[in-house]
């Protein structure tokens, strides 16, 4: 019996050292390690916000709502339902609850591994940086006798996550031809270092917000040199960011320099504040800097009085006895004379924090804090006070916050609530029917031309085959086109303007067969890159927002959703979302149990297209240019250099271009459309942006039209002898050729000088 209660207690203590270990280690499979058995506990990321309920299903009663991004760790299943636990901080207390969530809207994170079984000549350990010390080749396998895929330069950064023997398997990137290419492979051990990255900062102050370490390297390699209480304060002015990409900062502590985990800090204010008067609320004590783990200088009693000017978070720099340090905050009470101040009542307008900030009491840094308002939240004041503090109202408490760390946007956040189109997933299936889609592009066309009409089912194909929801994708189309009215969706069948930039909008967008080819085309697109969580532009499967300064700089703590990277326009999400409650209004009870498709289809082929001009387009080389004798040739057979006269007859959708240079005709790749005025400029080709234009025989609508050119048709426009375009003697017509050479005059109105 005593022989079973030693053995009970042993293994009490093993599981509560386990659960000692810092979530930041790194962790680590060795290749010689005893075989290990799997357990049950498996950690999840939230990709939305989440209810947590009692038991498995929406009936249950909800616990409390799990933010979006949150760690859970799953130990039952029931069907599509987990059971999960989730620890949170409330009023500093670290609070655990446990409950029911659906599985839709968990993403797996990491299995918590006891024993399993690895290859003793293999090893997978946490993504590791490291930097070549010689140039190196990576090969497609552990050894010297597999093939060579490229020359790894010297000095250069690699990542791994694997080895073999003396091998390391790594991933490399570099730029080619203003793209970022990664290559895969194994290289030697031997010819590596762990790479830290050292990066001197300004200097920031942080206060530990936790019970935490101080370490002589930016790593847990060895054991800790000193442990480190909570409402502890230190002073950087390195940030390192390790082999193992934990950010950690260089502090200073009893005369020595020594490493802090990033996670283990927040970073503090430091401030001159009115000279104010404090006095203390029970016997306290001075430290030598701020943070309880510094040096003890004097003790302060009860009643006792302190002035000070100067502050770091909620710690004050004061005298006391024939001594300097900084005393507590929380310990003190402040005393201090009124200060009259006015406040001016504001229309709505809103802001948001450049930093992170405390809501006080009162106009000024001597106010209580109420709760602190982290970077880039939503925030719109009521009013304005004398001194540049604003009153604002935040988690339900109404205080002040500095004018200094908050500036003024254009947001789609819908600010007080989360709810209908612009949040759900849009990997799920909508209800909507192609008949009220139609219906509602009908009434909005009000019998124009639009190449929608009739393409209802169209996006409901597209959404079933690739498993999106149709309703957006109808929604989306129409916003981007107009109804289907743009000159894009007219004249080339894209009606989401895609390939598409605000240089050269109409010629930079890809031209395609079909509507329907159209629509499938950016299924597939958006179900590849803004709805797949391994794309680098996923930043939620959902419309979301976007937030911009006044000078149209993106916010990025408060932009989420397809609008953080898909649109310029911050309410571009609010807009789809409205097209879709028009045309089918939002049923929450609907999308709470319909689940997403969570398939990833390939990345689409670009459609076959182009845009060929007329015979007899001039362009001027701002730069030089290479060209190839074939598409697709990447070998340069010549140069066209800077200041070059060549013609320009087509642009394809993969953006080659087709060229003739003193009668041959070559192939390039090196303009780019995106900002086209640094490579090309066009001296005369010209677009129709009506209906029908008709080309007379001279510059008068009294003469009879020669010939009709098309909407959105290119057409040559003529040059005089010193390349200038022709034009009559009050600019209002221009002179055109025609395919068969015919001469004309045209309305300037109606031309559009593309790529000029």
């Amino acid at each position: 019996m005593k022989q079973i209660r030693r053995i009970i207690i042993a293994a009490l203590v093993l599981i509560l050292l386990w659960g000692m270990v810092p979530s930041y280690l790194p962790f680590y499979v060795s290749a010689k390690a005893a075989p290990q058995i799997k357990t049950k506990i498996v950690e999840y990321q939230t990709i939305s916000n989440l209810n947590l309920r009692k038991a498995p299903g929406t009936r249950s009663k909800k616990i409390l709502t799990i933010p979006k991004g949150e760690t859970v760790k799953s130990f039952q299943r029931k069907g599509d339902w987990y059971k999960v636990s989730f620890s949170f901080k409330s009023k500093d207390k670290t609070v655990e609850k446990t409950g029911w969530v659906s599985g839709a809207y968990l993403k797996k994170k990491s299995t918590v591994m006891t024993k399993k079984s690895v290859p003793t000549s293999q090893a997978k350990y946490a993504k590791t940086n490291y930097k070549t010390t010689a140039s190196l080749n990576l090969r497609s396998g552990a050894g010297t006798n597999y093939k060579k895929v490229i020359t790894v330069p010297k000095s250069k950064v690699v990542v791994s996550t694997e080895s073999k023997g003396t091998w390391k398997k790594v991933s490399y990137s570099y730029s080619s031809k203003g793209k970022k290419v990664t290559k895969t492979g194994w290289v030697s051990g031997k010819y590596l270092k762990e790479y830290y990255k050292y990066t001197k900062t300004s200097g920031t102050y942080y206060l530990a917000d936790q019970k935490s370490a101080l370490y002589s390297k930016p790593d847990t390699k060895k054991n800790a040199v000193y442990a480190i209480q909570k409402n502890t304060g230190f002073f950087s002015t390195q940030e390192i960011i390790n082999s193992k990409g934990q950010k950690w900062y260089r502090v200073s502590y009893k005369g020595k320099k020594f490493y802090i985990h990033s996670k283990d800090v927040k970073k503090q204010t430091k401030a001159k504040i009115s000279k104010s008067t404090f006095v203390a609320q029970k016997d306290s004590i001075l430290y030598s800097y701020y943070g309880v783990s510094h040096a003890k200088v004097n003790a302060i009693p009860k009643g006792t009085i302190l002035t000070t000017s100067y502050r770091v978070g909620n710690w004050y720099k004061a005298s006391y006895g024939g001594k300097t340090g900084y005393f507590y905050g929380d310990d003190f009470t402040i005393k201090q004379e009124a200060v009259s101040l006015e406040e001016e009542a504001l229309v709505r307008e809103t802001y948001a924090t450049t930093a992170s900030l405390n809501l006080r009491s009162t106009a000024g840094e001597e106010g209580a804090i109420l709760a602190t308002i982290p970077k880039g939240e939503i925030i719109i004041p009521t009013h304005k006070v004398s001194n540049g503090w604003y009153k604002v109202t935040y988690s339900g408490k109404t205080g002040y916050v500095s004018g200094k760390y908050i500036e003024k946007v254009r947001t789609g956040d819908p600010l007080t609530t989360r709810s209908g189109y612009q949040f759900i997933d849009l990997r799920t299936k909508s209800p909507v029917k192609a008949a009220q889609i139609d219906q509602y592009i009908d009434k909005s066309i009000a019998g124009k031309t639009s190449v929608l009409k009739g393409k209802g089912q169209a996006f409901i194909d597209a959404g079933d085959k690739y498993g999106v929801n149709a309703l957006y994708l109808a929604a989306h189309a129409i916003h981007e086109s107009a109804y289907g009215l743009s000159n894009i969706s007219l004249g080339k069948r894209n009606l989401f303007g895609f390939g598409a930039f605000d240089a050269a909008p109409y010629v930079a967008a890809y031209r395609f067969g079909t509507v329907e080819q159209n629509i499938e085309y950016i299924a597939q697109e958006m179900k590849a890159t803004y709805l797949n969580p391994g794309n680098w532009k996923y930043k939620g499967a959902y419309l979301g927002f976007s937030t911009k300064t006044l000078s149209n700089a993106r916010v990025e703590e408060s932009s989420e959703g397809m609008n953080f990277y898909y649109a310029s326009d911050p309410y571009w999400g609010k807009a789809i979302a409205a097209h879709m409650e028009r045309m089918l209004p939002y049923d929450k009870k609907y999308y709470n149990s319909v689940k997403p498709d969570l398939t990833v289809p390939a990345f689409p082929t670009k459609p076959a297209g182009s845009d060929k001009f007329p015979e007899g387009i001039k362009a001027v080389a701002k730069k030089g240019l290479g060209l190839s004798s074939k598409k697709g040739n990447n070998e340069i057979v010549k140069t066209l250099k800077k200041g070059m006269e060549f013609q320009l007859l087509e642009k394809t959708n993969d953006y080659w271009m087709k060229v003739k240079v003193e009668d041959e005709i070559l192939w390039t790749e090196d303009i780019r459309l995106v900002d086209y005025k640094n490579y090309i400029s066009v001296k005369n080709l010209g677009r129709v942006t009506a209906v029908s234009l008709n080309v007379r025989p001279s510059a008068s609508t009294k003469q009879e039209r020669i010939a009709v050119l098309k909407l959105n048709q290119y057409v040559h426009l003529a040059l005089d002898q010193e390349g200038k375009i022709v034009t009559d003697s009050s600019k209002g017509w221009y002179k055109v050729v025609l395919a068969d050479g015919t001469k004309g005059w045209v309305s300037a109105a109606y031309i559009i000088k593309e790529l000029y």
